[in-house]
């Protein structure tokens, strides 16, 4: 298990170099198919859909409003995006009318709730990337995520004594969240020295420390968040697509929390 793990690890961490160097219609189209493929797995999560059905007119609305809104983020289009979330609320809310009474104001809710927290959320990985020294800034996203989970997994398994969420995620411990985000945060800094000559400053070094550490902090809440939501709806993974890892909510659980906190964070310190 663990050797499947760390092959699809590896995988994983090549695929990741190579689209965010590349940036431009690469990572978006990148980034569409992950949040389909995500918004597929929470669908099925929450029995909006199942194995053998891609999905009804509710979801439908769903993953086509996501295409959308990446159409619109990806033609620059920054501005509107607020509108294209609106414009999906209002497309759902438009097949909750017309087919009523099928669905229930709870799966309406679910199935916009899915857009926003896949989709929209992971679509902040791209505009980072955009930004001014975005092809620098769009590391940070995945030092403060996968560092800070190997930091605190490592902490954990040799200090883990105090329980942080016993009854939501047994293994965590205070001791591994204290490791992930000071690990987070001298990768920050490694990541920082690492990058002074091209960045052609170390002004941005402290900025990337305060970053990585906050970005674990959030990134815990996300992982705990998709734990939360499967133990909600008793699956042990979101799908079995990741070799070792599950789905891709399994693997980008805590990315998808701390994208729109490090782009807000880089537009203000860096």
């Amino acid at each position: 298990m663990f050797r499947t793990r760390l092959m699809s690890g590896i995988v994983l961490v090549a695929i990741a170099l190579a689209v965010l160097i590349s940036g431009g219609p690469v990572l978006a189209v990148t980034l569409l198919l992950i949040s389909e493929i995500g918004l597929f797995e929470l669908y099925r999560a929450l029995k909006l859909t199942d194995e053998k059905v891609f999905g009804s007119s509710l979801t439908l609305a769903g993953y086509l409003g996501t295409a959308v809104y990446y159409g619109i983020v990806f033609c620059g289009f920054w501005a509107y995006t607020m509108g294209g979330v609106l414009a999906v609320l209002i497309a759902m809310m438009t097949v909750y009318v017309f087919t009523y009474p099928r669905y229930r104001t709870e799966e309406v809710a679910e199935a916009f709730f899915g857009v926003v927290y896949v989709a929209v959320m992971l679509s902040f990985i791209y505009e980072l990337r955009c930004m001014e020294q975005g092809k620098y800034l769009v590391w940070l996203i995945f030092l403060g995520s996968w560092g800070c989970d190997t930091c605190a997994y490592c902490v954990g398994k040799l200090f883990g004594k105090h329980k942080m969420t016993p009854r939501l995620s047994p293994k965590k411990s205070v001791e591994g969240a204290v490791g992930g985000v000071v690990g987070a945060a001298l990768l920050g800094a490694i990541y920082g020295f690492a990058i002074s000559g091209a960045m052609g400053s170390r002004e941005h070094i402290f900025p990337f420390v305060l970053i990585c550490a906050a970005a674990s902090l959030i990134s815990m809440i996300g992982d705990l968040a998709a734990s939360a939501i499967k133990r909600n709806h008793d699956i042990k993974d979101y799908g079995k697509l990741i070799p070792g890892h599950g789905g891709i909510l399994d693997r980008f659980d805590s990315v998808i929390f701390i994208a729109p906190v490090i782009y807000y964070l880089a537009q203000v310190l860096v």
